[in-house]
């Protein structure tokens, strides 16, 4: 069972953005983030560390999530501190940089979900029946995260 932070960024600004993408990598678990630009909806996403997206991309087959055309035109990078945010022209996702390197990124909460769903489900796949059968038993012990 992993950590579950939910934050809400206002107005985004560098030292803002730059705590929640630091938090984000020194948990190592997704964080769900919700960023209030001004003039603009909230926009929800969920931070998904590098090592572990790609955890999940390794185990869940591809996702059926048919991303929008892509966009004339590019978006510029935007820096954040040590971070720089790399919006994709194609699809919902922003890489996260720092010095070069990709060390997170911002996904739609459904593509996340559902990502984080099908690893689980195909890894447990690959257990043998003795530690499938453990884990099950597990999995029904525990209590439901959702308080209704």
């Amino acid at each position: 069972m992993g950590i579950r932070i939910d934050v809400a960024v206002d107005c985004p600004v560098n030292d803002e953005v730059e705590r929640v993408l630091g938090l984000a990598e020194a948990v190592g678990e997704p964080v769900t983030v919700t960023f209030r630009w001004e003039g603009r909806e909230p926009e929800h996403a969920v931070l998904v560390p590098a090592a572990t997206l790609a955890l999940w991309e390794h185990w869940a087959p591809a996702f059926p999530y048919r991303p929008p055309a892509p966009t004339r035109e590019r978006a510029h990078p935007e820096q954040f501190g040590p971070f720089t945010l790399f919006r994709r022209r194609t699809g919902w996702r922003t890489a996260v940089a720092r010095d070069g390197v990709v060390v997170a990124e911002l996904l739609p909460p459904d593509e996340a979900h559902w990502l984080r769903e099908q690893a689980r489900d195909v890894r447990q796949g690959y257990m043998d029946p003795k530690q499938k059968a453990a884990f099950e038993e597990f999995l029904a012990r525990q209590e439901s995260l959702d308080p209704e």
